[in-house]
């Protein structure tokens, strides 16, 4: 190629000498082909020839004045195949004249016409702009007969992929009538019908059913009018991956020696085809006896138990190198030896006796000294500063090796939400040498700002703007260093968030909250400070907003809520460094002004002054789409015991009181794939301390999306359940001492499917399906743990780096709540943010 591509531009610009080499004799005699002589050439002429230049295609011939050629010879031929390998030329003649002992050779040539345009016919606009991204048709390039197969080759494949097997692709030339000896190519595509797999068949198989083993072939599929969401495209390749797939499936059920003897692919219709797969299934084997080599570390007892095969057990292959080298969902031998710091160790299995259907191994092993870590190398983070990798990394330099701090270094990075999780590298480099081991990380940086201007209907508050701004790798140090505000300050890992939403001056809500993650730098204690204050304000009739301009000020009722919180976090080494504590001391101040928040108070102020409690642990290997690992929390929420230590009248809520407990746990599997189950449980139980009835703050509303039903009062708790409308669970009617809106206990119960549809950075997508049930109860006597209100159905999440994650669910309720509901069973819900509860 690159040689034809030197002799096109040599061609081009060798000058525009004459096509004439040498002139033509005036006198010749007549060459006798029976009789082959030598002759020296006198003369080489090029004729035909009009963008070409004729010096540089004389010299592509191989001869030259005065070489010595017979005639006839093979010579003459060999210059016409030099002429023709170029691909430039569309026909090639030669004549020769003798005078004497010269010979003069004249070369008629026909040159290829070059592109001047092409264009498709037959197909839509966009699948053309999609072709055109593909064929490699540039204009001015010769259209020789390469370049046609190859185009021809590629709008095929184009559609063979899309399963339009009987595609036809026809090229035709049409000279341009502007440029000379250039041709405009009409690319007609005609499709045909998709063809689709009608059939699969298996031959041979006794072992297994062929449903058993069409579920094998994930890519290649029936058609099946029941099968809305399966492709049954045909695809040459992923048959060819499939067959691989049906082979691995009969080894691990023990039929080591299974072969595909033959396939076939036929046509059944012009929109179907038949695929017959024999197969050879061999014997089915067993385990027998297991014996270890070389382990001095581990006895063979130990040894096998981690290893957890027992004799008698179907021989699969790939799950014995699952338990020998890498377990995901449990530990492996190897690992016993790699989180020790023998990196360099090895089990080698070896089948010592087949006998029937019994197969002895004996598991080899080379322990090797152990690996100290050498060197930590980062790339990758343009934005994120070392040191906020270096914190969060567990394999430090002079420790010894341990898999178990890789792996858990990974999932931290991934949890920092600054990189893209899928592809956050960890290479070990060993140095055998002297015995230690360098570890690079590679991250890829991802937006994770927050900006959010929006503008919705929030119930009885009315049309609502919100403007947000979370600022998650923020950095203070950076703050006066102009040249570091691109446009902010980022790197260090701050967190900065600033919150407004507002409805003119009948609704306005201001937050404010900053998170020092790691406080002094030293260690994982964490530092957040928050503010908000909110303001509602009602008409007479409380309604939000003025039935006209005339309305008392006196009439006018006022809710405002300010509050203050500082929260200090660590991480915990006992009873593993999976947990973490946090305590935090908060103050809200209420003001109601002829605001009925409960029987008896309109007016006057209410102090909330409480410290919260938390202990919890989490193992997940990633915040956006966790595939594994579990997370549970347990809060304490209490404020001083005021009744204790003086008597509160009914009705008095100058100094709020209560005590409230929150146990939220959540269980992943990865069952397959990307195919991740997740269960949850969530409990809920506010108390007081004397005797007196528990007062309206801090209550539980559940239903709906647990975002509230517009009306978001902040000292509530509000709990989602998919089906029900916002904040309808409240079992009223069956609870005759419920006094105020909302609560006292809850629990609910989810257990969800989770299929990840894309895992690209800028907008992870993933489906769900979900069963869930739960219930809110207004008083001790009448809770009853079992009483659940279930609903089922459908979702989806994004989450996109400058929104964050944005869910849509479908749920169908499956149960009537007291006192009666609309008839409409299934409701959507709109999600906004990482809903825990």
């Amino acid at each position: 190629m690159t040689r034809c591509i030197w002799v096109l531009v040599f061609l081009l610009t060798a000058g525009t000498a004459s096509s004439q080499v040498l002139n033509r004799p005036t006198q010749s005699s007549t060459i006798d082909y029976q009789q082959p002589r030598q002759y020296r050439i006198g003369g080489i002429e090029i004729s035909g020839n009009k963008i070409l230049d004729p010096i540089a295609l004389a010299s592509l011939t191989g001869l030259k004045e005065g070489d010595m050629i017979t005639v006839p010879g093979e010579d003459i031929s060999r210059a016409i195949q030099n002429l023709w390998d170029q691909g430039i030329l569309g026909d090639v003649d030669v004549s020769a004249r003798t005078e004497g002992e010269v010979v003069y050779l004249t070369f008629h040539l026909t040159e290829r016409p070059r592109l001047s345009n092409f264009r498709f016919s037959g197909i839509n606009k966009s699948q053309a702009e999609a072709l055109r991204d593909k064929v490699t048709l540039q204009k001015g390039r010769i259209v020789t007969d390469a370049v046609l197969n190859t185009t021809r080759n590629v709008v095929q494949e184009y559609y063979i992929d899309k399963s339009y097997l009987n595609v036809k692709v026809n090229i035709t030339q049409r000279p341009d009538s502007v440029l000379p000896n250039s041709v405009n190519l009409n690319i007609h595509v005609d499709k045909g019908d998709k063809v689709k797999v009608g059939d699969i068949e298996f031959v041979g198989n006794e072992a297994f059913k062929d449903k058993k083993l069409q579920r094998q072939l994930k890519n290649t599929k029936e058609k099946r009018f029941y099968k809305i969401f399966t492709s049954s495209k045909f695809n040459r390749a992923k048959f060819e991956e499939d067959k691989e797939a049906l082979i691995s499936f009969y080894n691990s059920q023990g039929y080591r020696d299974a072969t595909i003897v033959s396939d076939s692919v036929y046509s059944i219709s012009e929109d179907r085809l038949g695929i017959q797969i024999t197969v050879d299934e061999g014997q089915q084997y067993f385990y027998r006896n297991i014996s270890w080599t070389g382990n001095y570390l581990y006895d063979d007892d130990y040894l096998a138990r981690v290893l957890g095969i027992s004799k008698g057990d179907v021989y699969d292959q790939v799950e014995l190198e699952k338990r020998l080298t890498y377990n995901p969902v449990g530990v492996d031998v190897s690992a016993l030896y790699q989180n020790d710091g023998y990196l360099f160790s090895s089990i080698t299995p070896v089948e010592v006796r087949v006998e029937g259907d019994s197969i002895d191994l004996e598991m080899r092993v080379t322990e090797g000294p152990q690996a100290t870590i050498n060197k930590i190398l980062i790339s990758g983070n343009d934005k994120t500063s070392d040191h906020v990798i270096l914190r969060e990394i567990r394999t430090l330099p002079g420790q010894k090796y341990s898999r178990e701090d890789l792996i858990r270094t990974r999932n931290e990075l991934a949890g920092l939400g600054y990189f893209d999780p899928e592809t956050i590298g960890l290479n070990p480099i060993p140095n055998p040498a002297d015995g230690t081991v360098d570890i690079a990380y590679s991250v890829t940086e991802r937006p994770n700002d927050q900006i959010s201007l929006s503008g919705g209907w929030g119930g009885p508050i009315g049309a609502v703007g919100t403007v947000g701004l979370s600022l998650n790798n923020f950095s203070t140090r950076k703050l006066f260093d102009f040249s570091e505000w691109k446009p902010i300050p980022t790197g260090d890992g701050q967190r900065l968030s600033l919150n407004v939403q507002a409805n003119g001056k009948y609704y306005q809500s201001y937050s404010f909250s900053f998170t020092e993650p790691w406080l002094g730098g030293r260690k994982r204690n964490s530092l957040t400070v928050s503010l908000f204050k909110t303001i509602y304000r009602q008409n007479n009739l409380g309604y939000y907003g003025y039935l006209n301009e005339n309305v008392d000020e006196s009439e006018v009722r006022r809710l405002n809520v300010n509050g203050a919180a500082v929260s200090l976090g660590r991480q915990l080494n006992w009873p593993d460094n999976y947990f973490y504590m946090s305590h935090s001391l908060s103050y809200n101040r209420y003001n109601l002004t002829n605001y009925a928040l409960a029987p008896g108070f309109n007016n006057g102020i209410s102090n909330s002054i409480s410290i919260v409690n938390t202990i919890g642990r989490s193992s997940i290997d990633n915040p956006t789409f966790p595939r594994r690992g579990s997370q549970f929390t347990l809060s304490l929420n209490m404020t001083p015991p005021y009744s204790l230590f003086k008597d509160q009248k009914e009705g008095d809520y100058e100094f709020i009181e209560f005590n409230k407990w929150m146990f939220d746990a959540s269980y992943f599997i990865n069952v397959a794939g990307n195919l991740v189950f997740n269960t949850r449980a969530h409990f809920g139980f506010l108390g007081t301390y004397g005797s007196g009835k528990i007062g309206p703050f801090e209550r539980f509303k559940v239903g709906g999306a647990g975002l509230g039903g517009g009306n978001v009062f902040v000292g509530t708790e509000y709990i989602g359940l998919r089906g029900y409308d916002d904040e309808s669970v409240v079992n009223s009617i069956s609870d005759p001492d419920l006094t105020y809106s909302g609560g006292i206990a809850y629990n609910k119960f989810v257990f969800e499917a989770r299929q990840l549809i894309s895992p690209n950075p800028a907008a992870t997508i993933y489906g769900l399906a979900f069963l869930e049930a739960g219930n809110n109860f207004g008083s001790y006597k009448n809770y009853s743990p079992f009483k659940l209100y279930r609903s089922a159905g459908v979702g989806a999440r994004i989450y996109m780096a400058a929104f964050g994650l944005l869910g849509f669910d479908y749920g169908w309720r499956l149960d009537d709540l007291p006192g009666g509901m609309d008839e409409k069973r299934g409701m959507f819900h709109f999600i906004i943010g990482q809903q825990i509860r």
